[in-house]
Order: structure tokens, then sequence, then C-alpha cells
């Protein structure tokens, strides 16, 4: 089933990934809902969305808070109609082996990606299922395929992100609804500048996987509304270690732990 374009709903909108597939929806004519904590940047979005003839509107939400997120909910289902299309791109983290990572950081990690995409599908799901049509689209981390060392918290939020996708597969058989999990390798975003000391965790293997820009991973994630399927890697080389994981799981974990970065 193709769904057309109606009513859409970023999380994490008013920066890289998020930022990015909101222009490119408004650009395909979506009105969008831009769902983050920096309300400024999301007054920005919105006022560049609406100058290229394009509709938006704002919530300046933390998505980990389940009331707040109910809330824009249903401002959103009140000013327009309920959404066909939730893209949940909201995502923080450091990376740090665990015993040197601290206790807000362990919370803001699980808070986001994981309770924001919780809390932003259950929202929406309802409606949805009712509507017999609907798209919940998931931006993952490779941290999902293969732990690598010094990035704990991070990659356990990350796998909890994967098993609300595959646990909503379950849940969504028959009904019309798709969940999708769309998984990029580094991106050329504000990330590393705002988790200082992260970059150097990355496993030397990580540099055989080109680095994608936000716009080229929001063109993944319109082909995925176009044409659903349940687990996307991009680029192909980060594919083709998700495939190594898949089928040689003890050689691939090898690998990464075996270039990553030591205590």
């Amino acid at each position: 089933m193709v769904i057309g374009q109606g009513v859409a709903v970023v999380t994490g909108a008013s920066s890289g990934i998020g930022r990015a597939t909101t222009m490119a929806l408004a650009a395909e004519g979506w009105r969008v809902a831009l769902l983050a904590r920096r309300v400024g940047r999301l007054e920005a979005l919105a006022a560049e969305i609406a100058g290229a003839g394009g509709e938006a509107m704002i919530a300046a939400v933390d998505c980990a808070d389940g009331a707040a997120v109910a809330a824009a909910a249903d401002r959103v289902r009140s000013v327009w109609a309920p959404p066909s299309l939730l893209v949940n791109s909201a995502g923080a983290g450091v990376w740090r082996f665990l015993e040197e990572t601290r206790h807000d950081e362990i919370d803001a990690m699980i808070g986001a990606p994981y309770l924001a995409a919780a809390h932003a599908s259950r929202a929406f799901l309802g409606d949805m299922i009712a509507a017999g049509r609907g798209r919940l689209i998931h931006v993952g981390s490779p941290a999902s395929i293969i732990p690598w060392p010094g990035a704990t918290a991070y990659a356990a939020s990350r796998w909890a992100l994967r098993g609300l996708h595959e646990a909503l597969r379950q849940d969504l058989r028959g009904t019309g609804v798709t969940s999708s999990l769309v998984t990029f390798g580094e991106v050329s975003s504000e990330y590393f500048a705002a988790n200082p000391g992260s970059r150097q965790f990355i496993p030397k293997i990580g540099g055989l996987i080109p680095v994608s820009t936000p716009e080229r991973c929001a063109e993944v994630i319109l082909g995925v509304v176009r044409r659903p399927r349940a687990t996307v890697y991009h680029p192909l080389a980060l594919a083709l270690i998700a495939w190594s994981a898949a089928v040689l799981p003890g050689p691939t974990r090898w690998l990464i732990a075996g270039t990553g970065r030591r205590h």
C-alpha cells in the first residue's frame, strides 16, 4: 500500500537527520509536525518550510516525557488530522565505558531514542490501526548490530530501540501499519561536536564505511516511506557488516572489538 502525502510527525526534528527528513517531507507536500526540545530551532525550521510554501507546526517537547508527547499528539489531531507517518529520529548519547558514564547520561540515552520512540509510537498507533494504514520509521544505530567497546549505555539504548521495532513488527501483522528500522553509519551532523570525546571510540573498521550527509539519509527514509522494508542499512558497507554479524557473529564481534579502543 502506498501512503500518500498527508500528515507526518518527526521527532528530533531540530537537527541532523530529523531536520533533513522534515525538509524533504515538506518539499513533497507533507504537512509536518516537528517535535524536539529546542524551540528556537523549531521555529526557524517551521519558518523555512512556510517560506517554501509548505506547512509545519511545532511542539517543543522532550519526547522522553510521555505526557508531553501525548499532549502534542492531541494538538496534531485537533489542528490537522491523525498522521499516517511517524519518523522517530530523536536520539542522544555520549560514548563511554559504563563505569565512566554518569547516571544522568544513562537516563538521557534510554530516553532518546528508546522512550521517545515508544511514547511517540504509542501516541499515534491507535489512529493508524483504526485507519488501516500508516508507517513507523525508527532511525537506528550500528551499535544495535554489534556494540563496540566504550559505548555501553549508548549501545544498550539502541538495542532497546531495535527491540521496540521487532516487537512492533509482531504486533502490527495484518493491520496495514508497518514498522521499519533504518540504520545509518556515520553521519556528517552535529553529533560528535555535541558529544566530545566520542569519536575516539569508533573502531578502525568503521573507517571502511563512507560518511553520509543528513540529506542523503533523508532520501533513504523517503524511499522507505514509498516502499516499506522492515530493516534498511545504509550505506552498502554497513549492510555488509550487518550481514557478517548475522552470518558470522563471532568473528565479526572479534573484529569490531579488536579494532576498537581498549581501557
